[in-house]
């Protein structure tokens, strides 16, 4: 249980880090349930942390019925990381790289916390969960199921971010996948 903990600080710093100090800036966007959170922060100014916890309530309830080990697990991940992502939200005005840089930095700082999050069976919960439910019923590595989920998002957040973030956003959610993924190794059958 304290491993679990550590790692989910660990992960949700990195995931605050990478979402607040590499995409705010450029107003791009992860997927999932963050990704929803991040568009309505740029419309709305509302918090990103808070924002991911309202929304996965759906998810959770669904977790809460199908695997509870897993729902316990990720509900301190979503509330840790929901801190770490509002408290690090002044990050947005402290970093100053070229777009192509911070989507692959976001990329990979987020990647490198969901990842290792999904390695010791936690979450932030949101469509990680829904991930996790979709590997464990099939063949699918954790990551592409993330990644799928996360290029649904993306692409129907098209409108709303225009070209320039959009195909930004697009390489960023591609290193969170990837990322993630080698954080999480092969499926297990």
């Amino acid at each position: 249980m304290i491993q679990k903990i550590f790692v989910v600080f660990i992960g949700s710093l990195l995931m605050g880090i990478g979402i607040n100090g590499f995409l705010v800036p450029y107003h791009l966007i992860d997927g999932g349930i963050i990704g929803i959170s991040l568009i309505l922060h740029y419309y709305f100014d509302a918090r990103v942390g808070l924002t991911m916890m309202l929304l996965s309530i759906p998810l959770f309830l669904y977790t809460w019925l199908r695997e509870r080990l897993y729902f316990y697990h990720s509900l301190y991940g979503l509330f840790i990381a929901a801190f770490f992502i509002d408290w690090l939200a002044p990050m947005k005005h402290q970093l100053h790289l070229p777009i192509l840089a911070s989507a692959l930095l976001g990329g990979t700082f987020i990647g490198l916390g969901t990842g290792l999050m999904l390695r010791y069976q936690t979450s932030t919960g949101g469509t990680d969960l829904l991930a996790k439910l979709v590997s464990n019923s099939s063949s699918l590595n954790i990551g592409i199921v993330i990644f799928i989920i996360d290029g649904l998002i993306v692409t129907a957040g098209y409108r709303v971010l225009g070209l320039r973030s959009f195909l930004f956003s697009c390489i960023a959610i591609i290193t969170v996948g990837v990322m993630s993924s080698l954080i999480i190794g092969p499926a297990k059958h």
